[in-house]
């Protein structure tokens, strides 16, 4: 009984400690643009991952730096054209449709219709290959005879 009153009492103890998180941007609207600005970025780190949704430190330091923009008044436009000045349309998840995304965003499509093409053309020279073979009469009967002993 006394073990658990100590661990109770160490447990209430190390709640009362605890500190409140503190908030990234001390202006609400500031940190809402942010996230907003940050969930159509990708992580240069991660790639997988949202620049908002990411813990690696350059995505922290990126944070900041938009933070810091956003303060200086900079309009989203602004920052998404100082981010691929900087980075490239990489980090972007939508990036622009230009000559040099062209492959980027018809890729997908151009695969699927090949490989439609190439699945339709392996299954019609396959038909073409496959001879059908004519049973003779001692054939028939006994295929006959082994479906008529397969249905009883």
């Amino acid at each position: 009984m006394r073990l658990f009153a100590l661990l109770l009492s160490c447990l209430l103890c190390a709640t009362a400690l605890a500190n409140a998180a503190k908030p990234l941007a001390d202006d609400p609207a500031v940190e809402q643009r942010l996230n907003i600005i940050a969930e159509e970025m990708r992580c240069l780190v991660c790639q997988n991952e949202s620049l908002a949704g990411s813990r690696a430190d350059l995505a922290l330091d990126l944070r900041r730096e938009l933070r810091e923009l956003i303060r200086q008044g900079k309009t989203d436009a602004e920052i998404r054209t100082f981010m691929v000045d900087r980075y490239g349309d990489f980090v972007l998840y939508r990036p622009p449709v230009k000559p040099s995304t062209w492959l980027l965003w018809a890729g997908p499509f151009v695969l699927v219709i090949g490989g439609i093409i190439g699945l339709l053309l392996f299954v019609r020279r396959r038909a073409k290959a496959v001879t059908p073979v004519a049973l003779s009469a001692a054939d028939a009967r006994r295929v006959d005879e082994l479906l008529k002993g397969e249905s009883k």
